[in-house]
């Protein structure tokens, strides 16, 4: 919604959509061809991490009763296909791995030697059963500069707040790579919520309660389709593990302190291991995992996943706090990582995934500054020395999620002076579901006054949705692609806006849209 236009407005739509496809009726099968899974293959198929040559292969054996693993035998043995066509008659590469009880029957296959910038079928086969059919793609070579690489930006997919069905539309833009930046289950409670009901009786805190709200969340016949039909990058943020957690802190380290809160977390990381398509270098050891990681696709990008989760510093309580020199959210090791990868990757984009938004959020309208102190805006002093750095940096354009909003905005060198210096930019993801459908007249009100204080974003929107990435060698080109609905399966899900950043140019800009001010863009950030 473009607040200020009165139209708009009322029809709750951001800009003129240019592009729409209804995504009701029935959901879609998952991946190309089909076959007969029974109960074993229930959660579906998945890749991920996709290298020139390399790719992961995830699936999970699962008995008929949810959260549970009494019924099999310790280990079971799962045979995979990976083939050039949907009909495997020419099989590139197959062997058999061992699914066994101690990460929940899960498969991880790590297939070597493919062909860059290819695309590939796969296929598990165990107990008697054949699972559905998944397509991957392998990542361009080194050297070489695609014309095209298309991201998906996803993040915030809140089981009881609406159905996930925007997955139909991202399974049809035929995404190179699906990016989910943070909170893929919700930790919450089960409770009467809008549309459907989370598992359960209480928040996970061990090992079987988080495999159980993981394998609630994989039964989602979209999810399951879209994780099927394309690779997968994935990175926690809070509420796969607890909300607001920071490092060895809990939310609330009355109830968890650190020792235990350490055990939660590592239940948590096994959880989210045995469930996605991640290589065995991001397993996790105890409580802790090495998440952040580079994936190069030729020379047109190199893109950074962050963890700003296990590193940070407990949240800052005021301002002065939030500005204290010595506070990070990530971590003298993962920075000296991301600035000498950023330094060296030698592509025309450095994209950077961040579960938690960089630019600055001011929700005090007028004199003052009032800042989410979760997100970048309580870690100032190091934010503001990344960004520094961003002067020196080919292209660093952020990804970000968290704030179930898509904001679109400049990163600043000084967001104290509204004169500083441009150094790149930022792509906030609304959610897949979390916040369900919101009142965009009220949104509009309360986010209006603020929007002055706020002159670097581009524009907000509080729909549900993602963002879809075009990225060439000359510029990136994102589409809004906002749903209208998620409490039904009846959503029709349209093209809301187009933003673009040019190469060698920092900031971005809304095509087809004349510049304008604060005042006349849109916006909204609430607690996630």
């Amino acid at each position: 919604m473009t607040l200020g236009a009165a139209g708009a407005l009322a029809a709750g739509q951001l800009v003129s959509g240019d592009a729409s496809a209804s995504v009701g009726g029935a959901t879609a099968t998952a991946g190309a061809g089909t076959s007969v899974s029974g109960t074993v293959f229930g959660l579906g198929v998945a890749s991920g991490d996709p290298l020139p040559t390399a790719v992961v292969l995830w699936t999970r054996v699962v008995p008929p009763q949810q959260g549970s693993s009494g019924i099999l035998a310790p280990t079971v043995a799962v045979t995979w296909q990976l083939a050039s066509d949907s009909g495997f008659t020419t099989i590139v590469k197959s062997g058999t791995a061992t699914a066994s009880s101690s990460l929940g029957y899960s498969v991880h296959v790590d297939v070597t030697g493919l062909t860059p910038a290819t695309d590939y079928w796969y296929r598990f086969t165990a107990l008697g059963r054949t699972s559905v059919t998944g397509r991957t793609r392998t990542a361009p070579a080194p050297g070489t500069t695609p014309e095209n690489l298309r991201i998906a930006l996803a993040s915030c997919q809140n089981w009881q707040h609406g159905y996930f069905t925007v997955y139909q539309d991202m399974r049809e833009q035929r995404p190179d790579l699906v990016l989910f930046v943070g909170d893929y289950i919700y930790e919450s409670s089960a409770y009467s919520y809008r549309v459907r009901r989370h598992e359960g009786s209480g928040a996970p805190v061990t090992l079987a309660q988080y495999r159980a709200r993981h394998e609630q969340y994989n039964t989602d016949p979209d999810l399951q389709a879209m994780r099927a039909a394309a690779p997968f990058v994935v990175v926690f943020d809070d509420h796969e593990v607890e909300q607001d957690w920071a490092g060895d802190v809990a939310n609330d380290p009355v109830a968890w302190p650190a020792d235990k809160f350490r055990a939660r977390r590592t239940a948590a990381f096994q959880a989210f291991y045995e469930h996605m398509p991640i290589r065995l270098a991001q397993k996790p050891v105890g409580p802790d995992v090495l998440m952040y990681r580079a994936l190069d696709f030729g020379s047109l990008a190199r893109l950074h996943v962050l963890d700003t989760r296990q590193y940070r510093d407990d949240q800052a309580a005021t301002a002065a706090e939030a500005s204290e020199t010595g506070r990070v959210i990530m971590g003298d090791t993962q920075r000296d990582w991301l600035l000498d990868s950023m330094r060296g990757s030698g592509a025309r984009w450095n994209l950077v995934a961040s579960q938690v938004m960089m630019a600055e959020t001011d929700y005090l309208a007028g004199v003052g500054k009032e800042w989410s102190y979760d997100a970048w805006d309580g870690y100032q002093t190091e934010r503001a020395a990344l960004l520094a750095e961003f002067q020196d940096i080919r292209n660093p354009v952020v990804l970000s999620g968290d704030r179930h909003r898509t904001i679109v905005s400049d990163l600043k060198l000084d967001y104290a002076d509204a004169d500083s210096a441009v150094v790149g930019a930022e792509f906030v993801g609304t959610s897949i579901s979390s916040n369900g459908d919101e009142d965009l007249t009220a949104f509009a009100a309360e986010w209006q006054p603020k929007l002055a204080d706020n002159p670097h974003w581009k524009i907000i929107d509080a729909r549900r949705g993602y963002l879809l990435l075009d990225i060439a060698p000359d510029r990136i080109d994102a589409r809004l692609r906002t749903i209208s609905t998620v409490l039904t399966r009846n959503g029709t899900t349209t093209t809301a806006a187009t933003f673009r950043v040019e190469d060698g140019v920092p900031g971005v800009y809304q095509v087809g849209v004349e510049p304008q001010s604060a005042a006349d863009a849109s916006t909204a950030v609430p607690t996630p």
